[in-house]
């Protein structure tokens, strides 16, 4: 037993024990001592029958009582240990409240619009007042109103259920006012809460289209003096002098890694210009046949390449720009993998209905640091890697745009030493039923079963 329960236990069996031997003695003196102490007990028990009935409406009163009085047994003791701990979880709830009233004046004076979505419902639980101004919600108005249709125009439908693997959404109008550009992300921060976050770009946006514009112009007008310069360098005939071979072909390398980093930086710039791209039926079976056909040119026999097709769909989209994203990723898998690896291209069923487009390769690998910006224009991993197998450092980033384009996303794993693989997911509205082609030829339509 606790020092500090002792006093008030031992008053407590002291008082029952002169109670009950007084009612002994008593009952001695008129001889029935039996009778008496057990009306000694019966009025006992009573006595303790009233206090706990006490101590049973201290627990559920919700009125703040005041401090019961010093001293006393047992029953004294636990009412003022109640009478703590009320006091304590009072306390902590008054903290509570204050640290709530604090967070919450916090979010409202935030710029950015926060939303807290019940996750199973896609239904609005709060937002804060830029909430209002960003996406045009109200609390306690719009609480318990589908986040989906309360912000149409904007399509999140899909972009909701995909949860934790939703991309923010870089660039769109705002539904309050068409002229704000909003960009938005979904934070999962719980398993049945999402905090849905906005902000205002248009700033930023119009510091993007400047910076898009002058990257498009600066490389336009390089066209024309690179076309001079390569045509000039092409008429030089190294035999004339044998002591200007080396530099006169050195500057053909060169010349050509500016002329194809220029036609990058104006692919790039095309593709954020745009918003959408047309779509059409892109038939998978030549598109597997063309970048196998690719990845053999590239590689010269230096490594296996494997092409499977194991999802037997088609993709609806830009031709033209998936076969550009593809074909970076194959190429990039060729000159990073040094000779006698292993090179395979898949194209696979995945879940809800999707398809995904992997290249996996046998390369130098990752380090797991740079993962996270490969996508960024001219990011490298190793500078001196990248001249010497001819990079530009913005294959990546035109496979993020193209794939953004088709609202599919990619994937990067690596592991230094063992390979990466590169994988694009496509959605299952993305997905078209593979019809056979009249016009691919007989060997094409084994591509998937050839390696080399």
């Amino acid at each position: 037993m606790p020092p500090t329960l002792q006093p008030p236990w031992q008053r407590t069996l002291a008082t029952l024990a002169v109670v009950l031997g007084a009612a002994v003695l008593a009952g001695l003196a008129v001889g029935h001592p039996w009778p008496a102490l057990a009306l000694a007990a019966l009025a006992l028990l009573a006595a303790h029958l009233l206090r706990l009935r006490r101590i049973s409406y201290l627990l559920e009163a919700r009125v703040r009582l005041p401090p019961p009085r010093s001293g006393g047994g047992a029953w004294a003791n636990v009412e003022r240990l109640l009478h703590r701990a009320r006091a304590e979880v009072r306390g902590r709830e008054r903290r509570l409240v204050e640290m709530m009233r604090a967070y919450r004046a916090v979010a409202t004076a935030l710029p950015d619009a926060l939303v807290v979505v019940d996750r199973n419902t896609q239904r609005l639980i709060w937002c804060n007042a830029g909430a209002d101004r960003l996406l045009g919600l109200d609390y306690p108005r719009d609480k318990g109103a589908s986040l989906v249709e309360r912000l149409q125009p904007l399509p999140i439908s899909h972009w909701l259920s995909a949860g934790r693997h939703a991309e923010p959404i870089v660039d769109a109008a705002s539904p309050a006012d068409p002229a704000i550009r909003i960009s938005l992300r979904l934070i999962p921060y719980s398993d049945a809460l999402w905090l849905l976050v906005a902000r205002d770009v248009g700033k930023l946006m119009r510091l993007e289209q400047v910076r898009r514009d002058f990257v498009a112009n600066v490389s336009h007008e390089l066209r024309t003096p690179l076309t001079v310069v390569h045509g000039y360098l092409d008429m030089l005939d190294p035999a004339d002098n044998e002591e200007w071979e080396p530099i006169i072909g050195e500057m053909r390398r060169q010349s050509q890694r500016m002329t194809q980093l220029v036609e990058d930086l104006l692919a790039l710039s095309r593709l954020e210009a745009q918003d959408a791209l047309e779509d059409e039926d892109v038939a998978m079976g030549p598109m597997l046949s063309t970048l196998r056909r690719e990845a053999e040119a590239l590689s010269q026999g230096r490594h296996a390449i494997v092409v499977e097709d194991l999802a037997g769909v088609d993709l609806l989209g830009s031709s033209r720009e998936l076969h550009s994203a593809f074909s970076n990723l194959v190429a990039n898998a060729v000159r990073y993998t040094p000779s006698g690896g292993r090179i395979v291209v898949r194209f696979a069923p995945s879940e809800g209905g999707g398809a995904t487009l992997s290249v996996e390769d046998s390369g130098y690998g990752i380090p797991e640091s740079h993962i996270s910006r490969l996508t960024e224009r001219f990011y490298r991993v190793s500078s001196s890697r990248t001249r010497e197998t001819g990079g530009t450092g913005l294959g990546l980033a035109i496979v993020k745009h193209v794939l953004q384009l088709h609202q599919a996303r990619l994937d990067i794993t690596s592991e230094v030493g063992r390979g990466s693989t590169f994988t694009c997911s496509f959605g299952a509205d993305r997905i078209v039923q593979r019809g056979k082609d009249p016009h691919e030829h007989p060997q094409d339509q084994h591509a998937s079963r050839q390696g080399a």
